[in-house]
């Protein structure tokens, strides 16, 4: 204000006192007083300019100090960089790699068990077409394997896991970012039910129910892989279950009840969620995994989330 009433009454006066009395710098001092009409004093601190206010005002300091404390010793916290907290490790990444696919498939032993029944080769057989390296290049050329077992797998572990969980979990936590994620997961497969109601491959109530179905299932998956993120800081685990879950598709229980071999069959199944259920914190100890990131990041914002950090 007071430059601008020093540039109008610069118009009354001639140029040669004008030039000089624009030439002068006007200073706006920055105060800090009470008001008017209260009792008190004027407390009124030295002027700040907009770069040397944390320099010149202590009160400015003062007041910045926490936030500045939370991005330096959060979110710039040395050692912790964005693809570590992305997953993107060597610590540990053995590990992280074979035992979550190991733990998933001791969920899977009762389907594994129905796949080994119904399939006409023998155990050897079987094998020997696995680990052929004609069977993967043919694999390598369909695209729809591609799209289900590598791409599928690696963008949507990439964007839900590791992009999604180092955002969430500073601001809700670890416990609500593992049930919270998900929720988005499932919401991305609703594009499914566009596809069937655009080539009426059911009725509408039935592709609804499906989709309602396939939103349940694949939310509780999320919560699963959310959950290997966390306790393993890596994302090779999520994306190696994830890739593995989509070969073997949901479990055919309905066939199960119906199989000749019934009763072993669902045996295997119950051992299966049996044996997951006691090795699911063993095999995620995060002792086998080294530092976790996640859990690093929010110990450094002052919040601790025991129950998944050890």
């Amino acid at each position: 204000m007071e430059e601008t009433r020093a540039f109008r009454s610069a118009g009354a006066l001639n140029p040669s006192e004008a030039a000089s009395r624009r030439a002068e710098p006007t200073a706006a001092p920055l105060t800090f007083s009470r008001s008017r009409t209260g009792s008190g004093s004027g407390l009124e601190g030295p002027s700040c300019s907009h770069k040397a206010a944390l320099h010149q005002c202590p009160g400015g300091v003062k007041s910045l100090a926490p936030l500045r404390a939370t991005l330096e010793g959060t979110y710039r916290h040395p050692g912790t960089s964005l693809l570590t907290l992305m997953g993107f490790r060597l610590e540990g990444i053995f590990p992280a790699a074979l035992l979550p696919l190991l733990l998933t498939m001791i969920l899977f032993l009762g389907p594994l068990m129905q796949l080994s029944m119904d399939c006409p080769c023998d155990l050897a057989d079987g094998l020997k077409v696995v680990l052929a390296p004609r069977s993967w290049a043919r694999c390598l050329t369909d695209m729809r394997w591609l799209r289900n077992q590598v791409i599928a797998p690696l963008t949507e572990e990439l964007v839900f896991r590791a992009c999604m969980l180092p955002m969430l979990a500073p601001c809700t936590g670890l416990g609500p970012a593992v049930f919270t994620c998900p929720l988005f997961f499932g919401v991305a497969h609703f594009h499914h039910i566009f596809e069937q109601l655009r080539f009426r491959q059911s009725s509408v109530g039935s592709i609804f129910l499906s989709a309602a179905f396939q939103f349940s299932y694949t939310a509780v998956f999320g919560a699963y892989t959310a959950f290997l993120f966390i306790r393993t800081g890596h994302l090779i685990g999520p994306v190696l279950c994830h890739s593995f879950c989509n070969y073997m598709g949901f479990p055919a229980v309905c066939a199960a009840l119906e199989h000749p071999q019934r009763r072993p069959l669902l045996a295997g199944y119950a051992l299966g969620v049996g044996l997951f259920l006691l090795l699911l914190q063993p095999l995620t100890d995060p002792k086998l995994y080294g530092s976790l990131p996640l859990c690093v990041l929010l110990e450094r914002a002052g919040d601790s989330e025991a129950p998944l950090c050890s």
